[in-house]
């Protein structure tokens, strides 16, 4: 496996130098920032990431007004608590996309949100979840969320600016050319060996998983 400065050089000479990559590279928000952030942004990131695997992005974004408008803007309260009668009407609602069972999951979601208050709430418990274990934070929001497994989570958490790798076509590229997987990481094995080459290149770089993901990315 390559150093980060190896893979930093492999990128520079394909995006114009290192000046011109770290002029792009994103700054995720720190803990304290993404404590901040309203419990309903998060399950309205999540349900938007939802609906967007496997369909097409800019419909979910145009319907999105309805979606705020159909959920009470993710009041988390309100969502935990729609009757039989409310979530009907979603299902005729032409404002949303009528899928069933993604629509049931921002009930279970804002119940998972609700359980997450008792360590201090889902932007504390994403927040300070350490980046050298972001594999325990994914398999967190696997097992207690619902449909947060794969790219729906990893997506989320970086729109919502928590530092974040996401497994891209051009990072998995990267990661298999570096010998640390030998095709796209989807079991707990993978995903471990995948953590370490990060937590490697984390002590060696000083940078976190976010800018990390996109040299990678930028490498190949």
């Amino acid at each position: 496996m390559r150093t980060f400065d190896e893979i930093f050089d492999i990128a520079a000479d394909r995006k114009g130098g290192r000046a011109e990559i770290i002029d792009s590279l994103p700054t995720p928000l720190s803990p304290s920032d993404l404590a901040a952030v309203p419990e309903d942004r998060w399950l309205a990131q999540f349900t938007k990431c939802i609906f967007q695997a496997g369909f097409n992005w800019k419909v979910i974004e145009n319907k999105w007004p309805g979606f705020e408008a159909a959920f009470n803007n993710f009041d988390v309260n309100r969502c935990a608590f729609l009757n039989d009668e409310e979530f009907d009407s979603l299902l005729s609602n032409k404002d949303v996309v009528r899928n069933g069972m993604k629509l049931r999951t921002v009930i279970d979601n804002a119940i998972f949100l609700q359980e997450l208050r008792d360590q201090g709430g889902v932007a504390k418990v994403i927040g300070e979840w350490p980046s050298t274990d972001y594999i325990g934070l994914l398999d967190l929001l696997k097992k207690r969320g619902a449909r947060l497994g794969g790219n729906s989570a990893t997506y989320a958490l970086r729109f919502m600016g928590r530092d974040s790798w996401i497994l891209s076509q051009d990072v998995t590229a990267r990661l298999i050319a570096e010998g640390v997987i030998d095709k796209p990481a989807t079991s707990k094995t993978a995903m471990r060996a995948v953590q370490a080459a990060f937590n490697e290149w984390m002590d060696q770089s000083g940078r976190g998983l976010t800018q990390i993901s996109r040299i990678l990315a930028m490498s190949v």
